[in-house]
């Protein structure tokens, strides 16, 4: 029986306290049950969003794994005395998880993105982990109207690991409806953008800028039209701040 993890609650959003490594086992274990296990890769606009969306609020305290995306939700448990141990990227973590899929010949379904954008990730994925099999790709939407279309094709290939790229917080809503639906897949994870990254549609920031934990303020250099998303950081700070000392 797998031991409870450590959560750090950050403005009443649970965070796990897991390392990269730890957050693998824990996938490892997941993909022996006979459900679907569901990962949030949270980060401070999640958390801000979560404020106001009572559902989007539930579905991460009903994850199996929240885990510590952003850099900002580090330097807030350590200002709220819990700290985390590391920060688990979702960008990195899909390459972790498509390598494990690889090895132990787990079927992998990519959906979400730009139209093309989830078949040529597949591609991609494939040329660097051999043997590799990508069940299926499928862009769709997250729209209730094809919500049942989408699991059938899922359910159809006996996928056993999903990505979903719909963007936060859909993403995270349609793998929480759905979790009873899709009947072969064991854990499931929303992961944003990063299939734009895996097949250079969008460019990562360079490893020296992710280093000093600026790569928020890459992307927003390169992509200006977020300026209002990124708003929800400094309020995130501020929000932080007074929490403790109310």
């Amino acid at each position: 029986m797998m031991q409870p993890v450590r959560t750090v609650n950050i403005l009443g959003v649970p965070i796990h306290a897991v390392t990269t490594e730890e957050t693998l086992a824990l996938v490892d274990a997941y993909m022996q049950e006979p459900h679907l296990h569901q990962l949030a890769t949270v980060n401070p606009e999640f958390v801000m969003t979560a404020q106001t969306d009572a559902a989007f609020r539930a579905v991460l305290h009903s994850a199996d794994l929240c885990l510590p995306d952003g850099i900002g939700l580090l330097y807030a448990a350590r200002w709220l005395h819990t700290p985390l141990p590391q920060r688990v990227p979702g960008s990195d973590l899909i390459y972790d998880l498509a390598e494990r899929c690889a090895r132990h010949g787990w079927r992998l379904f990519l959906l979400g993105a730009a139209p093309g954008v989830a078949a040529a990730a597949g591609t991609v994925l494939q040329a660097r982990y051999p043997g590799l099999v990508i069940a299926g790709s499928y862009a769709g939407s997250p729209a209730p109207a094809e919500n049942d279309a989408i699991v059938a094709r899922i359910n159809a290939v006996s996928a056993d690991m999903l990505f979903v790229a719909y963007g936060a917080p859909n993403q995270d809503k349609w793998i929480a409806r759905n979790r009873a639906a899709l009947s072969t897949v064991r854990v499931a994870i929303g992961v944003g953008g990063a299939l734009d990254f895996v097949t250079g549609k969008a460019i990562r920031a360079p490893k020296q800028v992710q280093m000093v934990h600026l790569e928020w303020l890459y992307r927003l250099l390169r992509e200006p039209w977020r300026w209002r998303r990124m708003l929800a950081l400094p309020r995130f700070v501020l929000k932080v701040v007074f929490s403790r000392s109310s």
